[in-house]
């Protein structure tokens, strides 16, 4: 059932803000999920673009020892524990967040990724730290929503609590 974007919706209001009200009261009626499904989807390219420039078919490139070595410099990881680290997160991350699959795990790693390169690599980076940070943290705080594989297992697990995930 669709409901007239009209302002008898809103009665003894103004047409104007009563048009708004409607609209905004249609908005929130919206499923969510889809939201929860963009932000899975925004933060995996994000991460998986930058994982696939580290690697070559299941190898990690030599450039990207260099780079850790040389240049990231995180400090108390050794340069090609870190490089290891970074590839197999990034990847892994990515995958398990596009199927919606141990999502929260997967955005909390990711998140601290960015902390990692915020605070000891890029500082001067930190719009596009924010921008990531802006979605994973719903995703580790809310959850992957329904049009994910950890709702279903939710579900199965504890079907009073679905409805939260």
């Amino acid at each position: 059932m669709t409901l007239p974007l009209t302002p008898t919706t809103a009665p003894g209001k103004p047409a104007p803000i009563a048009l708004a009200l409607a609209l905004v009261h249609r908005l929130e009626r919206f499923p969510r999920g889809l939201d929860a499904l963009l932000w899975r989807l925004a933060a995996a390219t994000v991460f998986w673009r930058s994982g696939q420039t580290k690697v070559t078919g299941f190898h990690i490139n030599d450039t990207t020892f260099d780079l850790f070595r040389d240049e990231y410099k995180v400090p108390l990881i050794p340069p090609e524990v870190a490089a290891v680290l970074a590839s197999i997160t990034e990847n892994l991350c990515a995958v398990l967040l596009v199927v919606g699959l141990a999502s929260r795990l997967s955005a909390g790693a990711l998140f601290g990724m960015t902390l990692v390169i915020e605070i000891f690599v890029y500082p001067e980076s930190w719009p596009d730290h924010l921008l990531w940070s802006a979605v994973l943290v719903p995703i580790i705080l809310r959850g992957p929503g329904v049009l994910s594989l950890d709702h279903l297992v939710r579900r199965r697990l504890d079907p009073a609590a679905s409805h939260n995930l």
